[in-house]
């Protein structure tokens, strides 16, 4: 029998704090340095269009049936499942798995963000921008450690404190603070004039102005691909952190309200992160100065602060501030997803869970580092990219567990237990059900169709059709 906590169990104080809270595990380090770069290979504003249509049904699908299947249960993702449905327990089991997975990398990710931001803010901005200094630091033995321990405890430092006291009291002032950093940044990125006369507002167009040349039908297909599976990043479902938060919303707030609040600032940052990005690389250096994952964020975006001379530093340092605010509030979802589900479980206090995810997460952090040196090979993954460590990680946990949780959550909702179940617990203050024939449709048949095609995309299978 599963230990639950159904009648002393914390709740966020009011439904802006849940807003905030479930803002701030979306906006992390995927839409800051993702969402830009698919953006810009995936031809501007046919990639934008896909998104926010996507982002309406697929992710409101989602999204909605996460948050509901919290709130209806009062469970961590690892025992929700199975209270909704004994023989279940096993998406609760794979949704406990993604966040134990991304956390450790997440925070070494999170170090480095950290270590750009001393950089800068030292006004050493300059070094940065040289040749071989992120692969330099990056395979060098101690600093990454150093700098991914000091994430990972102010991360474990907040959930520690608690719902209301640690994650909620956090994210009040980090959003708004990280909400007015990226629109002054990108606001700042549209003036910009490079060295080669290319302006910030010329790569604003290569964002929104859509761009169909030399694209078919298989080029739509992918592009359809690379937004669906950027939602994840975006909206934090498939990893047990909204179906947690969902668990401390209370059961008189709007839930409907809250989740399009949801929707639309994840949208308005994704798109911003976009504005903040492509505008700036492009004007200092070019088309060819996007590029895909971390080499956007830190070895192109310092090459571009130096460009702007002595003002960069400054710039710099703010937009790694900006972008620290963002990968703590998404690490803390994580942790707290982690930690949650062991206290249902396992009926521990909260301290001891902290503790022991901690502990775990720090010794799988040191053997990621450990990856780019001592621990050092590549392997060619399924979908055709060469990756370490950390890049197996991810694979694992984005390419494989996430789209498996989330076509069993719509199997298990759409044909199980029935899309009343979710529609009931979400309307059950007397609010409206938007899109109500829609999410029936989505959940029963249209998205776990979307869902195993992007997992095959995972494995690598659209790759040899393709050939």
């Amino acid at each position: 029998m599963e230990k639950t906590s159904l009648t002393k169990r914390n709740s966020f104080s009011s439904s802006l704090g849940f807003v905030l809270a479930a803002a701030g595990s979306a906006v992390g380090l995927g839409n800051i340095w993702r969402f830009p770069y698919l953006a810009a290979k995936n031809g501007g504003g046919i990639f934008l269009v896909i998104y926010l249509i996507l982002a309406l049904t697929f992710g409101f699908t989602l999204l909605v049936s996460e948050v509901a299947i919290g709130r209806k249960t009062k469970q961590g993702c690892l025992t929700a499942y199975g209270v909704l449905h004994k023989k279940s327990r096993w998406i609760g089991v794979f949704a406990e798995i993604v966040p134990f997975m991304i956390l450790p990398y997440y925070c070494i990710i999170g170090g480095w963000v950290l270590k750009y931001f001393t950089v800068f803010a030292t006004g050493n901005g300059t070094a940065a921008a040289a040749d071989g200094y992120f692969g330099g630091f990056i395979t060098s033995t101690i600093p990454p450690i150093v700098f991914d321990v000091i994430f990972l405890a102010a991360t474990a430092i907040v959930i520690a404190l608690g719902v209301n006291k640690g994650i909620e009291a956090i994210s009040k002032v980090l959003m708004p603070l990280l909400l007015l950093a990226i629109i002054g940044i990108s606001i700042f990125s549209l003036t910009l004039k490079g060295n080669d006369g290319r302006t910030g507002l010329e790569g604003f167009k290569i964002l929104i102005v859509p761009n169909l040349d030399g694209m078919g039908a298989k080029d739509i297909f992918n592009v359809v691909l690379d937004a669906m599976g950027q939602l994840f990043y975006s909206i934090s479902v498939a990893m047990g952190i909204m179906v947690t938060y969902g668990s401390y919303f209370k059961d008189d707030e709007n839930l409907m309200k809250s989740v399009n609040r949801i929707e639309i600032f994840d949208t308005l940052v994704a798109f911003l992160a976009g504005v903040m990005i492509i505008p700036a690389v492009y004007a200092f250096l070019g088309a060819e100065g996007m590029t895909a994952g971390p080499g956007l964020m830190f070895i192109a975006l310092p090459k571009v602060f130096e460009a702007m001379g002595p003002a960069g530093t400054w710039i710099g340092a703010a937009f790694f501030l900006m972008v620290l605010f963002a990968a703590l509030t998404s690490s803390i979802s994580i942790l707290e997803a982690v930690v949650s589900g062991f206290m249902d479980k396992f009926g521990w206090s909260r301290k001891k869970a902290v503790i022991i995810e901690t502990a775990a997460a720090l010794v799988l952090g040191v053997i990621i580092c450990l990856g780019y040196n001592i621990f050092y090979f590549e392997l060619k993954l399924p979908n055709g990219s060469v990756g370490q460590i950390l890049d197996i990680f991810d694979y694992i946990s984005n390419n494989i567990l996430m789209p498996v949780v989330a076509i069993s959550t719509c199997v298990l909702i759409g044909w199980i237990v029935k899309p009343k179940a979710i529609i009931d617990e979400a309307t059950k203050n007397g609010e409206r059900f938007g899109r109500k024939g829609m999410y029936i449709v989505m959940v029963k048949f249209i998205e776990p169709v979307l869902l195993f095609l992007l997992l095959l995309g995972s494995l690598g299978v659209w790759n040899k059709l393709l050939k």
